[in-house]
C-alpha cells in the first residue's frame, strides 16, 4: 500500500511538473490550426439607380490560421493571430435574392490582442479573455458578369468594385488546455463590430454591417 501511495504521489508530482512551465511570465507560445470567419450581415440598400431594397449577403469562409503569444506576466499575455486570406462570396439579397453571386472579396484581418488568463500558470486548463485592435483589410474585390448586367455595364466595360478597409476593435474569449510541458490545444472565438462600404465603378455604393465572428481551433507549442 505504501509503495502504491508513493507511486501515485510521484505520478501526480510529474503531472504538475510537466505543466508548471507552461504559461509563465516570459514564455512564448506558437500555434497552428484553422479558423472559420462568419460575417453577421445587415445590409443597406444600393444607391440609385437600383431597385428598392437591393441588398447583399456575404458568405462564411474557412482558412488555415495560427498565432504567436507572449506571456507578459503569469496572467497577462499579448497575442498576434495569423492566417491566410479569407475568400468571401458576395451574393444578392432581398430584392435581388435570386441572382446568385455578384462578387468576391478577400479579407485579411491583422489583430493584436491583450489577454488576461485565469487560473494558475501550472493549470491544465486556462480560460482567457482578450481585447485588441484589428485592421480589417479587404482586397482583390471582383464583380461577376451578373453584377455587370445589373448595373448597366458591358463585357467590354464591366462593373468593378472595391471594399473599404477599416480599423476596428476586437473582443476575444478562449481557453487553452495543456497536453504536457510543451504542447497545448487552444480554442477561441472573436467578435468585431464592423460596418464597411462597397463602391462600384458606376459610382453606386452600398453600406453593410458585417460584425464578423470567428471560431478558431489550434494545436501549439510552448517554450
Amino acid at each position: 500500500m505504501n509503495k502504491l501511495l508513493w507511486v501515485s504521489t510521484a505520478l501526480a508530482a510529474l503531472t504538475v511538473g510537466s505543466v508548471a512551465q507552461a504559461q509563465v511570465a516570459g514564455s512564448w507560445m506558437v500555434r497552428a490550426g484553422g479558423t472559420i470567419l462568419r460575417p453577421n450581415v445587415s445590409s443597406g440598400d444600393l444607391t440609385t439607380p437600383s431597385l428598392p431594397s437591393t441588398q447583399i449577403a456575404v458568405s462564411n469562409a474557412a482558412q488555415i490560421s495560427g498565432g504567436i503569444t507572449y506571456m507578459l506576466t503569469d496572467h497577462f499575455s499579448v497575442d498576434l493571430p495569423v492566417a491566410l486570406p479569407f475568400s468571401h462570396d458576395i451574393t444578392g439579397a432581398n430584392a435581388i435574392g435570386g441572382v446568385g453571386k455578384i462578387g468576391t472579396v478577400k479579407a485579411l484581418p491583422a489583430t493584436l490582442t491583450l489577454q488576461w488568463r485565469s487560473m494558475e500558470a501550472n493549470s491544465l486548463i486556462r480560460p482567457y479573455i482578450g481585447a485588441g485592435l484589428t485592421y480589417a483589410k479587404f482586397f482583390d474585390a471582383r464583380g461577376t458578369s451578373t453584377l455587370t448586367a445589373m448595373t448597366g455595364g458591358t463585357p467590354n466595360n464591366p462593373t468593378t468594385m472595391s471594399v473599404e478597409s477599416k480599423w476596428i476593435p476586437t473582443f476575444q474569449l478562449g481557453v487553452s488546455y495543456a497536453l504536457d510541458k510543451k504542447w497545448f490545444v487552444d480554442a477561441h472565438m472573436t467578435y468585431s463590430p464592423l460596418t464597411t462600404r462597397t463602391t462600384l465603378s458606376t459610382g453606386q455604393t452600398i453600406d453593410a454591417t458585417l460584425n464578423p465572428t470567428s471560431f478558431s481551433l489550434a494545436v501549439g507549442m510552448m517554450f
